[in-house]
């Protein structure tokens, strides 16, 4: 009984960690062949991840910069100890493009990605998501400003999620749909507004940009900034809420 208990764990931890970062699971068999296994277990993820860039150009997949510098960044430096960085070549030239855009339309703009892809094989979900299974989606973070003007480089959230900017939404309050409220997550965020110009120009750039084929944000917003209809779409009501971030892709 213990020993079938002792391998469903271990089953589920291959699971959980496959799911969350693609090659955590990897990390955790290696490991349950020793003795030392959380020691082993963060070199032998350390290895695969630091492998993986390397290696997943072979996959038609690269790693956005995890340097946190010039106008486009990581949000935070956990998306890439996740493996969720990776992107097919031509999206991170449309999201290098577009931020140098930002940066010369608003001086000193830093445009943040969130959660982009996984670095091996089409098919395989970067949950929550529905949709970043094959390199050539995005997210972005919103821009915010408070009283003293542009925040650079900030997020209401720690992971720029999940701070949402509530409007009107036609979709109903059920089960199992992913539009969590999290209304009581909602007063740790500090207060402060969208940056309504940047927020303006990334949508516009990214309506106008032809290798650009969808665009995923509440249609309160869109219409807010004025980019409603063409690739400027509405996810549905049973995928996740988009106006805590900009989701993009070819």
């Amino acid at each position: 009984m213990r020993r079938t208990l002792s391998v469903g764990l271990h089953g589920l931890l291959v699971v959980v960690l496959t799911v969350v970062t693609q090659l955590g699971g990897i990390a955790w068999i290696i490991a349950l062949l020793t003795r030392r296994r959380v020691l082993v277990f963060l070199c032998a993820y350390v290895v695969l991840s630091v492998t993986s860039v390397f290696v997943a150009p072979v996959f038609g997949r690269t790693p956005l910069s995890c340097l946190q510098s010039g106008p486009l960044q990581m949000q935070s430096t956990l998306y890439c100890a996740l493996n969720r960085h990776y992107v097919t070549p031509e999206l991170s030239t449309v999201l290098q493009d577009m931020a140098h855009d930002m940066a010369a339309a608003h001086p000193d703009t830093v445009t943040q990605v969130l959660d982009a892809g996984f670095p091996f094989w089409n098919g395989m979900p970067l949950l929550p998501h529905l949709s970043h299974n094959d390199g050539e989606k995005a997210d972005i973070a919103f821009y915010y400003e408070n009283e003293n003007g542009y925040l650079r480089g900030q997020t209401r959230s720690p992971i720029g999620y999940f701070a949402f900017q509530n409007g009107p939404t036609s979709c109903p309050r059920r089960w199992p749909l992913l539009r969590w409220d999290m209304a009581w997550l909602q007063g740790f965020w500090p207060d402060w507004s969208l940056d309504d110009k940047r927020m303006a120009t990334a949508l516009r750039l990214l309506k106008n940009d032809p290798r650009v084929d969808k665009i995923f944000v509440e249609p309160h917003l869109a219409q807010r900034y004025g980019v409603t209809g063409g690739k400027v779409r509405f996810q549905g009501c049973r995928a996740a809420r988009h106006d805590d971030h900009i989701h993009m892709q070819l």
